[in-house]
């Protein structure tokens, strides 16, 4: 069963993509769709896994050792987990990624 949910970060795109430079290219086992979306207060993420578990093993042994070093240098403090909300996914339908 598909694991999806959506957060919200109060960073800018020039962090988020300090650390989509840190996670590097190669997508994450288990990852369906990213999408990551301006609002009034930075940026909110949507994503969709084949797992929860697929979810956690990228965010303890990927995401958040880069999250931090970017964080750290750029605030000068590891900000605290944002709450998220989960979702209950009906389909997932996905056309040509674009270049």
């Amino acid at each position: 069963m598909s694991y999806a949910l959506t957060y919200e970060v109060p960073i800018g795109p020039e962090i988020y993509a300090k650390i989509k430079r840190g996670l590097g290219a190669e997508p994450p086992p288990g990852l369906i769709v990213h999408i990551a979306h301006r609002t009034d207060q930075g940026l909110r993420y949507l994503d969709v896994w084949t797992s929860k578990e697929a979810y956690q093993e990228f965010v303890e042994t990927r995401l958040h050792p880069v999250v931090d070093g970017v964080l750290t240098e750029a605030l000068g403090f590891r900000p605290p987990e944002p709450p998220y909300t989960l979702l209950e996914v009906v389909d997932v339908w996905m056309g040509e990624t674009p270049s």
